[in-house]
């Protein structure tokens, strides 16, 4: 069987070339640093911050039903997008981005209805039917003493591996949404549009929906979002090139979802120099709007917003609710 020229180019000798080592350096190097950075700053995390509203009144069932909401749709909206293009649709990152917003907000619903449950399970009610005065002082004081144990317990609970797990997802999300939103809307859409690329509904949801429905959340959340967690959205990006990189490898396929990522030109280097920097601003702008939320919420509703930090020093669910 003869090999055509684009079949060719996945040999040997396509791996061979100088540029290949160049582009190597440029995603590996980036993803040693972030693995150290992983190991020295890992912060401690409460509990609270995953499924306790950054809102002093609002009920954390709300943010609930808003995460299974929002995994729902996404989940119907993955769905059509295989069921009309097949599961090819996996090789672009947007799929992969998209499926990682879903995936967080499972995680979320789930560390969410935990929670609630865990609350519940934690109120102790009152007696009923004409109890004695001096037996419902008594009562009451138990009921403060509980309520004051169970606001030690929940600020001193540390998370575990899927509370840990969720935070990595969301900082990794937030910097992939607006990576491909930006890049689709910005580059493709006005300069792309044509024969060859047609926009419709369910393409111009999949690149809107996965940044505004994690923008909501996060105007609701509690969960920090330090700067150098920007490692995990580095990280996400070099294990999609690697996985394309063992597609062409292996001879699975010899075509690049975005030409980018060819190797056989000598400017791959600077196109793989240039995607590794791209990311620094794409996450830098979630930083910002999260730091923006903080700023102005906490001025503008200083009694109905709970900063972070105010949340993680000792502020429980039933103190905000009450």
């Amino acid at each position: 069987m003869v090999k055509s020229e684009d079949e060719e180019g996945v040999g040997l000798e396509y791996w061979l070339q100088w540029q290949v080592l160049v582009c190597a350096l440029i995603f590996v190097v980036p993803a040693v640093v972030a693995l150290i950075l992983i190991k020295k700053k890992r912060e401690p995390l409460s509990s609270a911050h995953l499924w306790v509203p950054c809102w002093r009144n609002l009920n954390p069932l709300w943010l609930l039903f808003y995460r299974a909401f929002a995994f729902t749709s996404m989940a119907f909206l993955l769905f059509q997008t295989v069921s009309i293009f097949g599961v090819f649709v996996f090789l672009f990152y947007t799929q992969w981005s998209f499926a990682l917003v879903m995936v967080y907000f499972a995680v979320g619903t789930a560390i969410s209805a935990r929670g609630c449950w865990r609350n519940s399970c934690s109120k102790k009610t009152l007696p009923k039917n004409g109890e004695s005065d001096e037996f419902m002082k008594k009562d009451l004081g138990d009921s403060i003493k509980l309520q004051s144990n169970y606001e030690q317990e929940e600020n001193e609970h540390k998370a575990g591996f899927w509370e840990y797990l969720m935070q990595a997802i969301y900082q990794t999300s937030a910097g992939a949404a607006v990576l491909t939103d930006i890049v689709f809307w910005c580059i493709l859409v006005p300069f792309l549009l044509g024969e060859n690329f047609h926009l419709t509904l369910l393409i111009g949801c999949m690149h809107s929906l996965n940044a505004v429905f994690l923008l909501i959340d996060s105007a609701i959340n509690s969960l920090p979002f330090p700067w150098y967690r920007l490692t995990y959205f580095v990280l996400w990006s070099v294990v999609y090139v690697i996985f394309h990189w063992l597609l062409h490898a292996f001879g699975f396929t010899n075509w690049w979802p975005y030409p980018f990522l060819d190797l056989s030109t000598p400017w791959a280097p600077l196109w793989y120099l240039g995607l590794g920097l791209v990311h620094l601003p794409c996450y830098g702008l979630y930083v910002l709007l999260i730091k923006a939320k903080n700023s102005i919420f906490s001025r503008m509703f200083p009694y109905a917003f709970v900063r972070d930090a105010v949340l993680s020093g000792g502020n429980s669910l039933e103190k905000k609710q009450t």
